[in-house]
């Protein structure tokens, strides 16, 4: 597909956390997102993988203007996002990004009626009339195929299903045009989870809408994302289409990641990886993944690799895997059937 101007962009982010750690007065930081540089714009799906506790949701915040970087920039429309004044960021950009979390259960106020839950935007954001905002309601809940009686029930008495669709709802009712959905489908049964990942597919579709799809499930990060971004330790090791990083990885990291899921490879090999992931408190110097890594030398302890571009496809490795010959859109299409 032909890439938009992005919405929201990352370029050379870090985030720092302080934690305390040893006793009362001793600090350590905690390296959350290392040098992330990434854009989505309207109309494309970025899916973001890695393991648990690799920065995912961190990137996330930073994306949602919910986290500032320490170091770097985010714009918004080629802006500096955190240069813009306060209500600038809270009227454009706020409207223009809209999140939905993990756990619908705790994403939703359990007192208040689904009505109260999609209004709340429209009147923050003081959206119409109230017949206006009313009707806005209606059509939200028929945008994600739920009937109108449910505007009236609490998240209680509704399913999984019912509330994450009442969770996409929300982040769509001011018009955004990219959404982050944090694993927003890992609390669901895996029927109800196909619905929900074929009720994004079709927003895309109908409304032109881009989204920050983050998740350990590697299956439908391939399924929905038009690119995709690969994270180890706070970086991005990898990161374009997502037929050639599914299919043709260029970085080990990708390669044994998506290994766990043979039908995503062409030759079935699983990777096992040896040894625990290392601390965001202490990472190692040079590439993180060098302590992991079957072909890392005493040179990879030195720096982090200089990136490697090539036909939108870029990863952070000298030692890359081989690449496949020919056309890795073809190889995907044939792993599909």
């Amino acid at each position: 597909m032909t890439r938009s101007e992005p919405v929201v962009s990352l370029d050379g982010v870090h985030v720092v956390h302080t934690a305390r750690t040893g006793g009362l007065f001793r600090r350590d930081k905690v390296y959350a997102l290392t040098d992330a540089t990434v854009a989505v714009g309207k109309g494309e799906i970025l899916g973001v993988v890695g393991e648990s506790g690799c920065g995912k949701s961190t990137l996330a915040r930073v994306v949602t203007g919910l986290q500032p970087p320490t170091h770097g920039t985010v714009r918004f429309r080629g802006e500096d996002l955190w240069s813009l004044p306060a209500r600038c960021r809270r009227e454009e950009f706020g409207a223009s990004v809209g999140v939905v979390f993990q756990d619908p259960a705790t994403a939703l106020n359990p007192r208040l009626p689904v009505r109260t839950i999609l209004r709340d935007p429209l009147d923050v954001h003081r959206r119409g009339s109230r017949a206006q905002r009313d009707r806005r309601v209606e059509e939200l809940l028929s945008l994600v195929g739920l009937p109108a009686h449910v505007a009236d029930a609490v998240p209680a008495q509704l399913s999984g299903g019912q509330r994450q669709r009442v969770a996409v709802a929300r982040a769509l009712a001011l018009d955004p045009e990219v959404i982050v959905a944090d694993e927003p489908t890992s609390a669901l049964d895996v029927s109800v989870r196909a619905q929900v990942l074929n009720l994004l597919v079709d927003l895309r579709a109908r409304l032109g809408l881009g989204m920050v799809f983050i998740s350990h499930d590697i299956q439908t990060v391939r399924y929905l994302a038009d690119r995709i971004a690969v994270m180890y330790l706070g970086r991005i090791v990898e990161e374009g289409p997502a037929d050639r990083v599914a299919i043709a990885p260029r970085h080990p990291y990708t390669r044994a990641l998506f290994s766990a899921t043979p039908s995503l490879l062409t030759d079935g090999e699983r990777i096992v990886l040896h040894g625990p992931v290392p601390s965001a408190t202490h990472p190692p110097s040079g590439c993180p993944f060098r302590t992991r890594c079957w072909k890392a030398t005493d040179d990879c302890a030195l720096r982090f690799p200089e990136g490697t571009t090539q036909a939108e496809h870029r990863w952070h490795c000298p030692y890359p895997e081989e690449e496949i010959v020919g056309d890795a859109v073809s190889l995907a299409e044939g792993a599909r059937t």
